[in-house]
């Protein structure tokens, strides 16, 4: 049996996202932490909690951010000692929890979100034409979630 590998260019292409990944996450966890003193995983996970209505069971949120549940249940410790998640018993699941986004926590994530959203801007979408936008909504949209594996 054949293995399939990428040809040279996409190969690269690859190796250039991975790279433009890498760089831009990295100037976006430095800005969070140096303004707002909030690594960006934690950013994350508020936005996440955030915008499923304040509070979503640990495994989905695990999901979502395509992290383990042990890494998330260690994350989550820490939000809850600075007072931005708390952890709350699931009603009808003896075995559920539910992260639910505190008020601090959504202050925090208030006074965080024009920090990121210039992060993003200045290092991603100033960069991109409408016609580089259309063309990466095709791409990605042909591509694999973390949620469909």
């Amino acid at each position: 049996m054949s293995r399939r590998q990428p040809d040279a260019e996409r190969l690269a292409v690859w190796r250039a996202f991975l790279d433009a990944h890498a760089s831009i996450t990295n100037m976006l966890e430095h800005e969070l932490q140096a303004e707002r003193d909030l690594p960006l995983a934690w950013y994350a996970v508020l936005l996440h909690l955030s915008e499923a209505g304040g509070q979503l069971r640990m495994a989905e949120l695990s999901e979502r951010l395509v992290v383990n549940k042990s890494s998330l249940s260690r994350m989550c410790d820490r939000l809850e000692s600075a007072g931005l998640v708390r952890r709350d018993a699931v009603p009808e699941d003896a075995r559920g929890i539910y992260a639910v986004l505190t008020k601090q926590g959504r202050e925090v994530l208030r006074r965080a979100g024009p920090t990121h959203l210039r992060g993003v801007y200045d290092h991603f979408a100033s960069y991109l034409t409408d016609t580089d936008v259309t063309a990466l909504q095709r791409v990605f949209a042909k591509l694999p979630t973390a949620a469909s594996t």
